[in-house]
């Protein structure tokens, strides 16, 4: 009978035991934090996104890294990275694509847009220029037509930049907006000497046999990378998002900064417009890690000496009409 007992306590604790922790398991569960759900944006271009500059972007997107990060990114175009600061501005994106340019452009004319990200220490625009024009310097571009992506892309204000750093203005030369496809074709058919261009579109010209010279504007002024933008009050309000966006899209740079010919095939997984043209993707990409990417003692980080630099330089040749504080344009919080 003793037996019986002992067997029948020992199990009536035994149960006591298993309720306990289950009970302990279920407020456990329901204190524990929730994994975070999904949040869906969408990320603003400055042009189609099925350029090779937007590599990073992209590579971020197909290879799961933004998914990972707790992002589900939608895209939609603006028509330049000057109008893709000012939505981004008036929040109607909350992320976008520009040249880092763009805030000293608009931010004199109260549009509260900074620099969150910089994909490379070195300039975006490339002066390109067919080597049969025999032009090899920025000053024999005087009364030649040259094209541009649009009056409202920052390439063009880049243009202007590097036109006045060797005493030229718009009106010596003849520039053409001719979109983003007319930009290289009207180079590769010899209806204009060269472009403002950027490495995505050297490739397609030397694929129609024109060979060609590239001019980096590092050599005339400090003009600088592609960006990642954000408003003031998105920086504020929703400073996680922009922290797992700007890893991310440093992660697909990285990609390319450490091997470009298999960024290149991933991008062609995701970007299939580009099957049959590798080859094209790859020499961009190369471009891209020679000429632009280098640079930066912190992936992403602005130099703000170089944005000072700029900023002082577009004011004295009347790009801008004012200056506006250098820390007002930038910040390097979500890279450090």
């Amino acid at each position: 009978m003793l037996v019986l007992e002992d067997l029948t306590l020992s199990r009536r604790r035994m149960l006591q035991g298993a309720a306990a922790f289950v009970s302990a398991a279920a407020l456990g569960s329901a204190i524990l934090p929730a994994r975070a759900a999904t949040e869906k944006i969408t990320y603003l271009f400055p042009a189609p996104p099925l350029l090779p500059a937007f590599g990073p972007i992209q590579l971020a997107k197909g290879m799961g890294y933004f998914a990972r990060a707790g992002l589900d990114v939608s895209y939609a175009v603006g028509r330049g990275g000057v109008d893709v600061a000012k939505q981004v501005g008036a929040g109607n994106a909350p992320l976008g694509g520009i040249v880092a340019d763009a805030p000293i452009i608009v931010r004199q004319n109260g549009v509260p847009v900074k620099i969150v990200c910089l994909f490379g220490g070195k300039g975006f625009m490339q002066l390109v220029v067919r080597k049969d024009s025999g032009i090899t310097k920025p000053t024999e571009l005087k009364g030649k037509t040259i094209t541009v992506m649009s009056y409202q892309d920052t390439t063009f204000y880049a243009l202007l930049g590097l036109l006045a750093s060797v005493g030229l203005t718009q009106n010596d030369v003849n520039i053409e907006s001719a979109g983003p496809v007319g930009v290289w074709q009207m180079v590769a058919t010899g209806k204009s000497v060269g472009m403002a261009g950027v490495p995505d579109w050297i490739p397609p010209v030397e694929a129609a046999g024109v060979a060609v010279n590239v001019l980096p504007t590092d050599e005339f002024f400090p003009h600088m990378a592609q960006a990642v933008a954000a408003s003031d009050d998105t920086i504020k309000n929703r400073p996680e998002l922009v922290r797992a966006f700007v890893k991310a899209a440093l992660h697909g740079m990285k990609d390319i900064m450490d091997d470009p010919d298999k960024a290149a095939v991933d991008f062609v997984k995701f970007v299939p417009e580009w099957t049959g043209k590798e080859g094209q993707v790859k020499e961009a990409f190369a471009y891209y890690d020679k000429l632009i990417y280098p640079g930066q003692k912190v992936l992403g980080a602005v130099d703000p000496n170089r944005v000072a630099k700029l900023q002082d330089f577009y004011l004295a040749k009347g790009i801008i009409q004012k200056k506006s504080p250098v820390d007002e344009l930038y910040t390097n919080q979500f890279v450090e």
